[in-house]
């Protein structure tokens, strides 16, 4: 059997409409090794999928929060500008001169450093941020984007991740459409403690939020 054949759907509690493919092995990401890697190629791509995800993830907020940006990370930005749009139609509002949302990508630099060019920074400088990412495991890269976004000014309003492991990260409540509850036996671990590499088992694909590439 193939690894695509291995994939499994999972439908999110959220909505039967939004659904992602698990695949069961030995995984390795940049920071950690996992036990099932996550596709969300069809949800981030397929207009109709990415559009019933925006409007889940905007249930997450109330009328009363302030959003004025929303940073796309991992290929998101079509559920991000899907997302700007229910969440101004839900009646979350924007301090922007337009009272309209910005939404953006960051780029890194050559040392992984994420960075807003300056024809950027002015939607981060004193904006309510909120950050829209694939998946959140270890946190790393949550962090990171906070500290990015100290660094240019920014305000956090809210951080929404299609999964996490981990309801909170750096005292921050992720907002998540699947859960590791939506896969009970999904687990991650340190590069230097992963069982599978004690037992001799071979990696089977390099993983990241973009997609993967077998060995």
């Amino acid at each position: 059997m193939t690894f695509e054949n291995n994939a499994i759907k999972i439908n999110s509690h959220y909505n039967n409409s939004v659904q992602i493919k698990v695949v069961p092995g030995h995984f390795a990401t940049n920071h950690s090794h996992i036990t099932h890697y996550i596709d969300m190629t069809t949800l981030k791509s397929r207009q109709s999928m990415a559009r019933a995800a925006a409007k889940s993830i905007a249930s997450e907020y109330v009328a009363s929060t302030v959003v004025d940006t929303i940073v796309c990370m991992d290929g998101t930005e079509v559920i991000g500008g899907y997302l700007a749009e229910e969440l101004t139609e839900s009646g979350i509002m924007s301090l922007n001169q337009h009272k309209a949302m910005y939404v953006v990508t960051p780029e890194f630099n050559s040392v992984g450093q994420m960075i807003f060019r300056d024809n950027l920074q002015p939607m981060i400088k004193g904006k309510h941020v909120l950050f829209l990412l694939a998946s959140a495991t270890t946190g790393r890269t949550i962090e990171r984007s906070l500290e990015c976004l100290s660094y240019y000014g920014g305000i956090v309003a809210g951080i929404s991740a299609i999964f996490s492991a981990s309801d909170t990260i750096a005292g921050q409540k992720i907002h998540t459409l699947f859960k590791t509850s939506d896969i009970p036996e999904y687990k991650t671990y340190p590069h230097n403690q992963c069982p599978f590499c004690q037992a001799g088992q071979k990696i089977e694909a390099i993983v990241n939020s973009y997609g993967y590439s077998k060995l």
